[in-house]
Parts: structure tokens; C-alpha cells; sequence
């Protein structure tokens, strides 16, 4: 029998649903895992660190669609439980094409200002121009990838969660599979890992559209529809917190790699080593994110409808959902450490083994705090409340992160580095914390 968002959730229930979101964002990490894999083995030093390089900023561009996707499922579920499914059907339409025109004026608009980004962030000689041959490519299919972010948060409101899925891993094999090929077999080496996720990129993107676009039995399709100027406004807002978290991660990023160009040396190895820590921390992140993107719908669709009690059960439930998958999650990846450094350094670099593995078992303590802050601030955006999830994530994400960063090297060295991000989630915590508590009287989630 199909979950609806209006059922009431047990853990079993609960857990049924989220889980096509979480396999969802846990392939598409592995895919760009493997991605890195290629790139690291087949391209060499130089390709990986460039990828790693300019990657931050790709992820700012891609973030738009992020916004568009949290803000506006918020909005469509939040409609959806007030009973008004046509407006939430134009209210989903509009976001999509917006979304799409952004992505093509960003594409043309940043492609001619590449080789100036590239070097403002440290790139130069080989690897800042393999960062603006990979850049340029990926430019192409930026309206997709824009897209491919956005329709994860809504195929989950649509009730459509295990299709979102199969369009990922259809997007996820054809990187890997493009990958092996353009990259180990025909030797094209960045500009093959640079086609295979745009061609990628294109599936995750172009697919879902074509399933709105038609007759179909879920809860949302395209429909003819309006300008809703404050519905867009309302999206933007909700999902501010998104796009200020994205784009703070990314800019935190770059930060990391010049931090580490200054402490680790200019060859780049220490940015090297934190690429496939980062490479590693998408597959545990993307379990909590895929929480994330499944319990929201839930939240908004309650909130809308004003049944506290459901939300109630949907809050206690998700906390101990999460602090039991931290303790498992850091525990996995303190213990496989070594061998994840070995994967990626054994062929062209196997002297950055220690540093790789000692760099994330430092780093891998966040998990036992990330997926909290990222509840907290999905939590409030599900509700609505775009101004709370803002200041949560901004905090996380951009003002605990660049403190830091420049603050433990001072005492501990390159290892300041790797902590940098664990102390930053804990601080991060103590505030999810302070807001949960403010805030309660007024939704009554506990």
C-alpha cells in the first residue's frame, strides 16, 4: 500500500518512506565517488586536485536549484495540505521554469569569466587550466544539473519517491559507465570526466521533466500557470537557508584548499587528500540529507494542514532516528580510513596515504553532529520559517566553519584543519538546540 504524506508515520512507516531518498542521495555520492576514483587513477595528481579545486565552485551555481527545491516543495506541500492541489500544481510549474532560465543565464554568464574565478581561488599553471576545461564543459549542462537538484526534494512531495531514485541511478550509471570510458579507456582525461557528468547531468535532469510533462498518478504535473511573484519570493525565502548553506560550504571549501596550499605545501597534495576526504564525507552526508528531503514534505504537509500531534511524533522520531545513525556512521568511517585512503592514492600518489587517512578520521568525527544541524535547519524551512533555517545554517556552515579554520592550525597544525569542521558542527548543535527551544511554543513539535 502506498505511504501518503497524510498517514500517520510509525518508524516502520516512517523509515519506508524516507529510504528512497536516502538510497537516492547515497548513489548519487557514490557516483561522484567514482568520479573521483577515475579522475585520481587515470587523469592524475593534477586533474583531481583541479576537480577539487573548481569543484566549490560548480556547487554554488548548482545550489540555485537546491533553493527552488526545499523553498518550493515547502510551499507545494504546505498548499497540498491546505487542499488546494491546482494552485500547488502551478506553484510547481512556475518554480521549475524559473529554475531553468536561471541555469542558462548563469551557464553563458559565468563560462566567459571562468579563467579570473580559477585563478582568484588558487589555480594556476596546469591545474587552473584542466579547472577551466572541466568548468567550461560542465557549464553546458548547468540548467540540468539545476534542475536534477531541484526535482529530488519533489519527487518526494509528489509521492513519487522510488521514481526520483531510479532517475538517479539511470543519471548515477551512465557518469560511472561514461566515466570508465572516456576516462581509462579512451585516455580523454579531465575532459572526459567533464562529459560524462554533463551527459549525466542531462539524464538526472531532461528525465523528470518529461515524466511531469505527461499524464501521470502522482501527486504533482506540469499545468498551465500564473506569474505568482510572492509564491517565487516565498520560495527564495524558504529557501534561503539552502542556498546560503550550499553556497557557505562551497566558499568554506575554498577556504579549506588555501589553508591548505599555505600548510601542506603548494603541490597540492594537501588539497588532494581533503578532495577524497570530501569524496567520502558525500556518501555519509548523503544519508542525512536524504532524511532530510523525505521528512520535509511530511512536516510541510502537516503544517499545513495544523495537526501538531503528527508533528510531534515526526520530531521525536527523526532525533532518534539521526543520533542512532551518527554513533554508526562515525564508527564506519574512523574504522575504514586506511582503506578509502588507499583506493584513491594507491596508483598515482601512495606517499599521501597517512596523511589521507589520519585527515578523516579527524574530520569523520563530525558525523556524530552534522545530521542534527541539518535536521534543524530542513526542519524550519518545512515550516515555513526561512529566517530560522537561514541563521541555522549561515551559523554551520559559514561563521563556525571560517572561525575554525583559521583559528585551530594555530595550536594543532595541519590536524586544526581536519578538526576544524567536528568543533564547528558541535558549536553547531548548541544553536540547533537554543532554536528548537525558542521556537517550540509557537509550532508545538515537542
Amino acid at each position: 500500500m502506498a505511504i501518503q504524506l497524510s498517514d500517520h508515520f510509525t518508524y516502520k512507516r516512517l523509515l519506508r518512506f524516507v529510504m528512497a531518498p536516502i538510497f537516492m542521495m547515497i548513489f548519487t555520492s557514490i557516483y561522484s565517488v567514482v568520479d573521483g576514483f577515475f579522475v585520481s587513477n587515470f587523469a592524475g595528481h593534477d586533474a583531481f586536485v583541479a576537480i577539487n579545486l573548481i569543484f566549490p565552485v560548480i556547487m554554488i551555481l548548482g545550489c540555485v536549484g537546491f533553493m527552488f527545491g526545499a523553498g518550493g516543495t515547502a510551499i507545494v506541500s504546505k498548499t497540498l495540505g491546505e487542499g488546494d492541489k491546482k494552485r500547488a500544481n502551478e506553484y510547481f510549474t512556475l518554480v521549475v521554469a524559473v529554475t531553468f532560465v536561471i541555469g542558462v543565464v548563469f551557464g553563458v554568464a559565468v563560462y566567459f569569466v571562468l579563467p579570473p574565478i580559477v585563478s582568484l581561488i588558487g589555480g594556476t599553471g596546469a591545474v587552473g587550466e584542466d579547472a577551466v576545461k572541466y568548468s567550461r564543459i560542465l557549464m553546458a549542462s548547468l540548467p540540468f544539473f539545476m534542475l536534477q537538484n531541484l526535482f529530488q526534494s519533489f519527487f518526494i512531495t509528489a509521492e513519487k519517491p522510488k521514481l526520483g531514485f531510479v532517475f538517479t541511478v539511470c543519471s548515477g550509471v551512465a557518469n560511472m559507465v561514461l566515466d570508465a570510458l572516456f576516462i581509462a579507456v579512451f585516455n580523454w582525461g579531465i575532459a572526459g570526466a567533464a562529459v560524462a557528468t554533463a551527459i549525466a547531468q542531462a539524464v538526472g535532469g531532461i528525465a523528470p521533466v518529461i515524466y511531469f510533462a505527461c499524464k501521470n498518478n502522482s501527486l504533482l504535473r506540469f499545468v498551465r500557470t500564473k506569474w505568482y511573484p510572492r509564491a517565487l519570493l516565498l520560495a527564495c525565502f524558504n529557501g534561503s537557508s539552502e542556498l546560503l548553506g550550499n553556497i557557505a560550504m562551497s566558499l568554506v571549501s575554498i577556504i579549506y584548499n588555501l589553508q591548505l596550499f599555505k600548510i601542506a605545501g603548494e603541490d597540492g597534495d594537501g588539497v588532494a587528500a581533503f578532495g577524497v576526504i570530501m569524496y567520502v564525507q558525500f556518501v555519509f552526508i548523503a544519508i542525512f540529507i536524504g532524511y532530510c528531503l523525505g521528512v520535509a514534505p511530511i512536516v510541510g504537509y502537516n503544517f499545513g494542514a495544523n495537526n501538531r500531534k503528527e508533528l510531534q511524533n515526526i520530531f521525536k522520531k527523526s532525533l532518534i532516528i539521526i543520533a542512532i545513525t551518527s554513533v554508526v556512521m562515525t564508527a564506519l568511517a574512523v574504522s575504514l580510513a586506511d582503506v578509502i585512503a588507499w583506493v584513491y592514492m594507491f596508483n598515482d600518489t601512495p606517499e599521501l596515504i597517512p596523511m589521507t587517512a589520519r585527515g578523516m578520521r579527524l574530520y569523520s568525527i563530525c558525523f556524530l553532529f552534522s545530521g542534527f544541524c541539518m535536521f534543524c535547519s530542513s526542519f524550519f524551512t518545512a515550516l515555513n520559517n526561512g529566517l530560522i533555517s537561514a541563521i541555522v545554517s549561515f551559523g554551520r556552515t559559514l561563521v563556525f566553519q571560517i572561525v575554525c579554520i583559521y583559528v585551530l592550525p594555530i595550536f594543532f597544525g595541519l590536524d586544526g584543519i581536519w578538526l576544524a569542521t567536528p568543533v564547528a558542527e558541535f558549536l553547531s548543535v548548541v544553536l540547533c538546540l537554543v532554536m528548537f527551544v525558542v521556537n517550540n511554543k509557537r509550532y508545538g513539535y515537542v
